[in-house]
């Protein structure tokens, strides 16, 4: 299963211009490795050839997001995200111009989610897995909803395959404090999600 992740970024107009160039530098190496396009300035979408590694990189550029509000006034900035599994038409040259039942899941997913105030929809043509992955989707945007800037940073490592030694270094902070904000972010419960995500789409066909 192939899968097309939809996004944009939430609040963008709200930060300064440092930061938000910080935030769209982010947000390209984040996609680097995956076909991706940025339109309307905050606005992106992106390929996977492996739908199982999907929301990962959601969250990467999730946490990406609400980290970058750490000096931002009253402002958390975030990342709204579908994502549509789904059987893709191949070769592709152009995102804009794409096609596969993953391109028209995604879309249609994000249309609808710009709607509503919740932050992340996963679907696919199994309606049966939809209802694992409605719940997948609620329960990390509810804990998004709580997760502070420091908290963001430091599981934004933890996502890339830093330990939280390597991150305590990089931050400069102590290891006692790293894993207060390791906890404190919910970071177990993050590494369970990913996991039943990839055990439901290892499911699909």
């Amino acid at each position: 299963m192939q899968a097309v992740i939809t996004g944009d970024i939430v609040n963008s107009t709200l930060l300064e211009a440092a930061n938000e160039k910080k935030l769209m530098k982010v947000l390209q190496d984040v996609l680097a490795s995956y076909k991706f396009e940025f339109y309307r300035g905050d606005s992106f979408q992106a390929y996977q050839n492996n739908a199982s590694e999907a929301l990962k990189t959601a969250l990467l550029c999730r946490t990406a997001a609400v980290s970058i509000s750490e000096n931002e006034k009253n402002t958390l900035t975030d990342v709204r995200i579908s994502i549509g599994i789904a059987p893709v038409k191949l070769p592709i040259t152009k995102l804009s111009t794409a096609k596969g039942e993953a391109f028209i899941l995604s879309g249609r997913a994000f249309d609808q989610l710009a709607k509503t105030s919740k932050r992340l929809v996963i679907v696919s043509k199994n309606q049966l897995a939809n209802e694992g992955l409605a719940v997948l989707a609620d329960y990390i945007d509810d804990i998004f909803e709580r997760m502070t800037s420091k908290q963001a940073t430091v599981i934004f490592g933890l996502l890339k395959g830093q330990t939280q030694q390597t991150v305590a270094g990089k931050l400069k902070k102590s290891k006692s404090t790293i894993h207060q904000l390791v906890n404190s972010g919910r970071w177990a419960e993050i590494e369970k999600l990913l996991l039943q995500y990839q055990n439901i789409t290892k499911h699909l066909s």
